[in-house]
């Protein structure tokens, strides 16, 4: 099978360039990234290693593959992650994230390629996560409508051209909208998430702050293991011709999820330090009281369920982060 990672120098799609040519038989695996962010040249020399080849190259610029071969499946992970991105660059954001997309699927159609979309649960609607907070459990049939960030509005909408393409040139889809995702491979920079943020302040005893919602760290999201979601992602591949066409939502579920106080209790007693946390107020018109996911399609689908627990999840990337560390400070 021949499989190309989009953004596959990134945290999400390295570890599943990387999984996945260790658990397909014959398996071959390409990757493409524009190298741009920093980190990603430490995950090409990983890649590398394992003969796993990156093509350097933006995919929001490049309307044609001329030098890629016929793929049987794309995942499309590539994307600008940080939420607040969305505020202050807006077209790097689209660009990136829906001409991106577009132009992955002009190659889907043409080559009859398969595609799997890492969409977001930030589709949903604002005002949606704040019912949230009273209990309503989002499913995938939820209200999307309204205010959601740039970046949600991008996803949301490669998520349509996705149906669109599929519908028109008979191609095969699944699409994901992941929640959190932390472990090892994670750099401890906030646009990469909160939970590898606080471990990495954590192991460097640097300052970090609640903010937000009254700066009391209550806020709650539920967290997915990098490994968990592989494992799905491999179940998908393998049923792929019997279960396509899908949309579903992919986290951690309620067992994985906790607010900012309890993953400062879990990252001082894995670390053994305690730092100093300060308080700031204000919100941004982005940030999440509360998000849990809700599993129970992907779990009625595939018979899935995530292992690994917030323990597991932040003992494993404090142990990846220590050895690395003074490597790992050149990226930052």
């Amino acid at each position: 099978m021949k499989i190309l990672i989009t953004g596959g120098c990134g945290f999400i799609g390295s570890n599943l360039a990387i999984f996945l040519k260790q658990n397909i038989q014959n398996a071959k695996i390409t990757s493409v990234d524009n190298l741009s962010r920093k980190g990603s040249s430490l995950n090409h020399k990983i890649l590398s290693k394992k003969k796993i080849k990156n093509f350097k190259l933006n995919i929001s610029k490049v309307t044609t593959f001329k030098k890629f071969q016929r793929f049987d499946l794309i995942i499309h992970c590539a994307a600008e992650p940080a939420i607040e991105a969305s505020r202050n660059k807006i077209d790097e954001v689209f660009n990136s994230n829906l001409i991106g997309t577009f132009n992955i699927l002009k190659k889907c159609a043409k080559d009859k390629s398969n595609i799997i979309y890492l969409s977001s649960s930030r589709v949903y609607a604002m005002e949606n996560l704040f019912r949230l907070k009273k209990g309503i459990s989002i499913k995938e049939n939820f209200n999307v409508e309204n205010y959601k960030s740039i970046y949600g509005f991008t996803k949301l909408s490669s998520e349509l051209l996705i149906k669109e393409y599929s519908y028109l040139h008979k191609i095969k889809y699944i699409i994901n909208r992941v929640a959190l995702v932390s472990g090892p491979w994670q750099f401890g920079k906030e646009e990469q998430g909160f939970v590898s943020l606080w471990v990495w302040r954590h192991l460097n005893r640097l300052k970090l702050n609640y903010i937000g919602f009254e700066g009391k760290g209550k806020q709650v999201r539920d967290v997915l293991h990098i490994q968990d979601l592989c494992e799905l992602i491999l179940l998908q591949i393998k049923k792929l011709k019997k279960i396509n066409n899908k949309l579903m939502n992919v986290g951690g579920g309620k067992k994985n999820s906790l607010n900012l106080l309890r993953l400062t209790e879990l990252s001082r007693k894995v670390s053994k330090n305690k730092i100093r946390i300060g308080s700031i107020k204000k919100t941004s018109p982005y940030d999440v009281p509360y998000f849990v996911t809700n599993n129970s399609y992907v779990t009625k689908l595939y018979k899935w369920k995530p292992k690994r627990n917030l323990k597991k999840i932040i003992t494993d990337l404090y142990f990846w982060m220590k050895p690395n560390k003074n490597i790992l400070k050149k990226y930052f």
